[in-house]
């Protein structure tokens, strides 16, 4: 963040704001690039200041409105991006630093689902009528993970398949009722935005794991988990959005009675084993 120029222009101005206005820029660089890049009202909600304080800030800086500011953060953050990309293909980190770096990412992750978040989604999740996840080329393993384990908690919890014409027979029976759970990270997958779009056309509630320049469906969430930039070089590790997912289904564990159902599952699993198992 040091090398930033908008950070350096925030710890610039600092001294000068007014308090409510450093109250915007202290929570901004407490997670920058992050907490810039969702709404003006969250923003200003995770101040304690008015929407109108923060659009004051912005204009300060020399922004024309709240979109101007956000697309200067996600410019710079990017250049940062590359410039670490860069670095990682001519200078690797050595295998200490490498692990160091998949340990903090870790951590961010884990830190990004808060507990109101973490709340919000266990009580979809618990309480829908249907859930449904899917993911693009990668993703879609931490959504088929959250599917095997969620089958045994409760009912009514499917992967989203593949083809157009299955997809097409699933949203025929989507409603309010129903959550579609969706993976996508740049490069975000078209595949996953038609469905999602379509899904929340049918009234479905649509919970959104992304990453930190969010995923085009992110407007159309009602519930965004947004994980901090990845820290492993040129990789987008998958354990961090396992360990997201691991973390949500403790917490929907939690709001389940499902103890019976687990050990119906053993007990069936055991039923079909073969007999020299």
């Amino acid at each position: 963040m040091e090398s930033d120029p908008l950070a350096a222009r925030l710890g610039e101005v600092y001294p000068e704001l007014p308090p409510g206005e450093r109250a915007i820029v202290r929570v901004i660089l407490d997670d920058y690039p992050f907490a810039a890049l969702g709404s003006l009202r969250a923003l200003a909600e995770r101040a304690g200041v008015s929407p109108p304080t923060a659009s004051r800030l912005v204009g300060r800086l020399g922004f024309a409105g709240f979109a101007d500011f956000q697309a200067a953060v996600r410019a710079t953050a990017r250049d940062q991006d590359r410039s670490r990309l860069r670095d990682f293909v001519t200078r690797p980190p050595d295998a200490h630093r490498a692990a160091e770096d998949l340990r903090a990412g870790l951590d961010g992750a884990l830190a990004a689902v808060t507990g109101p978040l973490l709340d919000a989604v266990a009580i979809r999740l618990a309480e829908a009528r249907g859930v449904w996840a899917l993911g693009g080329p990668l993703s879609e393993l931490a959504a088929e993970y959250l599917i095997r384990q969620l089958a045994g908690l409760r009912p009514g919890a499917h992967q989203v398949p593949g083809s157009p014409s299955s997809r097409a027979r699933t949203l025929l029976d989507l409603g309010p009722a129903d959550v579609v759970v969706a993976y996508d990270f740049r490069r975000y997958s078209a595949d996953t935005a038609r469905f999602a779009r379509a899904a929340r056309g049918r009234g479905a509630r649509l919970v959104l794991v992304t990453d930190a320049w969010e995923s085009p469906l992110a407007d159309r969430a009602e519930i965004l988990i947004r994980l901090p930039r990845e820290a492993a070089g040129p990789i987008a590790p998958l354990t961090h959005q396992i360990a997201v997912t691991e973390l949500v289904l403790v917490a929907v564990a939690a709001r389940l009675s499902s103890a019976a159902r687990l050990a119906d599952l053993d007990a069936l699993t055991r039923d079909l084993l073969p007999p020299d198992a």
